[in-house]
């Protein structure tokens, strides 16, 4: 459809309020309002949720909310749905429509179009496939699959019959995927021989051979060949001939109904210690959480409905990080999804920043998401959108991963009126692999402030509080969740005692501690508090934008002024000298206040005294001259994690004398090799120290 010839969008959230309105005599003058009725009636909001987007089921449920405590919230007993049947229904509709269920393309620009009847035809031949090699509900499928469409595919037919999914992405190690797969036992591998990125071909084969000796548990491997169709190995089966299956029993075929907290998927956190947590999830929970999220935050329309315009829904992720899961909202809301497997910024010998932005180009994306990192690459390379050809078509920007700062926001809205999208609206979520939505996030009619996240999410009871356990508004405290949310995990996989979850998320604000807003009876005051691991401000006003400001576990506590790690380094990478850089302060159980500054520069630079001079001057000015650093280092690299987070803490454990091989798993990083620096500094620092 032509630009010109869009009618006037009208928000998702505000057709949501429309229908409340309608259908339940609710009407809300303001967000705050609305969101204050999700939080505290959670039975009515999350009830309206399922019958606003018309979910199924063969049996009925006697409540949407039966036991309000967290954990063990009991969500919609008695209802059956299916994540594979929910996304299915729109296989007609969007056929009528002539439009994709699934885009994708790589770096080698081989673009592909799946549509939505031959997506239900390949999940239908797969499935039947699985239930002939045994695959019963309840058992895991383990994936080591890139961003393609058949990862998708794979998903749906694994849950479509009640298997659990768990995927992990080829850039990933042996070791850091055995770390993962041991855990759950896979009954099914499905894997690759082999990806491309950054311009090579890397070959998987040996560490698929790795795989299968060293998981006893698996009965049945697939094999796909994403190099090279034609690969065969041994002893596993064909990812053509397994999707290749169109007769009767294809046609008949649909998912079965589960329980509504029937295991889904199982995700890993990116711990920094010990084996990651296998977080299990289940099919009810995150239908209606990624359809609230996807739809009415995101403000991503269903394709075939005429207020969307043909959505084309793009968020670029590898299958190792939770957002390609949050990728999947698309296709639940009958949404084509727009993919890219490879490397967003080109090559390292030949770097391409504008690489995402002319696949977007090129395939009509209407919402573009990333890593903030990515926005924060692209401005540092100075990129234009006259190289990255027409983004017309794009009305949204989404960002998450790390807090995005305010000069890139506003260099992102610059860039996109420059394409010809003046006042582009930007989606910034926030919220973590460990119930796969989001705490805080967009919303379409409020107003935007750079560096800034619009709202707390509606059902999501967030509030900032102080060391004492009480809500604070316009300061920054510790993020936390009042109240359970559908997508919160139902457990830990092996954690049969429940001692790992209440411990990874309820050890500071265990059973009978602090406020539970809107939980007045026994019961609810009784149930732990969510603490996320996260410092936030919410601002004052009806309007109550928020700021995330790092990790709570690497604040910089600066001689009694407390400041997230985010706000140094919005500070110092606006530097033009300056292309990235981590911060650590070694305060730690009565130490003295210790805090060091690693930058990397631009090629040819050196940390002399004038680049010194300018990294003072601008944390003074933007922090407070307690934030000077004791010391600054050069490096080539700041370690990372997959997901591109800054190994901040790792860093700080390895320079207070810890072990490498405790604080961190190689495997599990995006760039390890950057770590061997910081292990020679802290052998240095500990011989001088002894």
């Amino acid at each position: 459809m032509n630009q010109t010839s869009k009618p006037p969008h009208v928000a998702q959230i505000r057709l949501y309020q429309d229908w409340l309105s309608a259908q339940r005599g609710l009407h809300f003058e303001t967000y705050d309002q609305l969101w204050q009725w999700s939080t505290t009636e959670l039975d009515a909001f999350w009830q309206s949720i399922w019958d606003y987007f018309d979910l199924q089921s063969p049996t009925p449920h006697s409540a949407a909310l039966a036991q309000n405590v967290m954990p063990g919230a009991r969500w919609f007993p008695g209802a059956q749905v299916n994540y594979a049947r929910q996304v299915l229904r729109h296989v007609d509709a969007a056929q009528a429509a002539g439009l994709p269920a699934i885009i994708s393309s790589n770096e080698k620009r081989q673009r592909r179009e799946l549509g939505w009847p031959e997506l239900r035809r390949q999940v239908a031949s797969l499935a039947l496939h699985l239930q002939a090699r045994g695959v019963q509900p309840g058992d895991r499928v383990a994936a080591y699959l890139p961003n393609v469409p058949e990862a998708m595919v794979a998903f749906l037919a694994t849950v479509s019959i009640g298997g659990v999914w768990s995927i992990c992405a080829p850039d990933m190690g042996t070791p850091a995927v055995l770390d993962r797969f041991r855990q759950i036992a896979p009954k099914v591998l499905i894997a690759c021989d082999g990806v491309t990125h950054g311009g090579r071909d890397l070959d998987r084969l040996g560490v698929l051979a790795e795989l299968r000796q060293a998981l006893p548990s698996v009965q049945h491997t697939l094999l796909l060949g994403n190099l090279n169709a034609t690969v065969s190995i041994a002893g596993c089966a064909d990812w053509t001939s397994a999707i290749s299956q169109n007769d009767a029993r294809t046609d008949e075929f649909a998912p079965v109904w589960l329980a509504f907290d029937h295991p889904l998927w199982i995700v890993y956190s990116s711990g920094t210690t010990g084996l990651p947590k296998p977080i299990v999830h289940g099919h009810g929970g995150m239908i209606l959480v990624q359809l609230q999220l996807g739809r009415l935050h995101n403000d991503v329309g269903c394709s075939y409905h005429p207020n969307s315009f043909g959505e084309r829904y793009h968020w670029y992720s590898s299958t190792g990080w939770v957002m390609w899961n949050a990728q999947l909202t698309g296709l639940l809301g009958g949404t084509t999804c727009v993919i890219y497997d490879g490397n967003p910024a080109g090559s390292r010998e030949q770097p391409d920043w504008t690489t995402l932005w002319r696949f977007a180009a090129r395939t009509g994306v209407t919402f573009f998401g990333a890593g903030a990192a990515f926005y924060a690459g692209c401005m540092k390379a100075g990129i234009t959108a006259a190289q990255c050809g027409d983004l017309g078509r794009v009305r949204a920007l989404g960002s998450t991963g790390s807090p995005l700062s305010a000069e890139v926001q506003q260099w992102g809205s610059d860039f996109m009126a420059s394409a010809g999208v003046p006042g582009i609206w930007w989606c910034n979520i926030s919220g973590g692999t460990d119930f796969a939505g989001a705490f805080l996030g967009g919303h379409r009619e409020l107003p935007q402030t750079p560096g800034k996240m619009q709202c707390r999410m509606l059902g999501a009871a967030v509030e900032a509080w102080s060391d004492t356990g009480q809500p604070v508004i316009g300061e920054v405290g510790e993020l936390v969740c009042t109240q359970p949310i559908p997508s919160m995990p139902l457990f830990l996989w092996g954690d049969d005692s429940g001692a790992r979850y209440l411990a990874s998320y309820f050890d500071m604000y265990p059973p009978g501690h602090g406020r539970r807003p809107g939980g007045g009876d026994a019961e609810a005051q009784a149930g732990a508090v969510w603490r996320h691991g996260d410092w936030l401000r919410i601002d004052p006003g009806p309007a109550g934008g928020c700021v995330i400001y790092g990790r709570s576990d690497a604040t910089l506590n600066r001689h009694g002024l407390r400041m997230g790690t985010s706000e140094l380094y919005s500070a110092v990478e606006a530097l033009d000298a300056v292309l990235d850089a981590l911060v650590v302060d070694l305060e730690y159980l009565g130490r003295p206040s210790c805090m060091l500054l690693f930058v990397v520069l631009r090629s040819g630079r050196l940390l002399d005294a004038e680049v010194k001079a300018q990294l003072g001057q601008a944390i003074k000015t933007a922090l407070s001259p307690r934030f000077l650093p004791d010391e600054i280092f050069q490096v080539a690299e700041i370690p990372r994690t997959l997901s591109g987070k800054k190994q901040e803490l790792p860093v700080k454990k390895l320079l207070l004398g810890q072990p490498l091989d405790k604080v961190v798993n190689r495997d599990a990083m995006a760039n390890p090799a950057s770590l061997d620096w910081f292990v020679a500094l802290a052998r240095q620092r500990l011989a001088s120290a002894g």
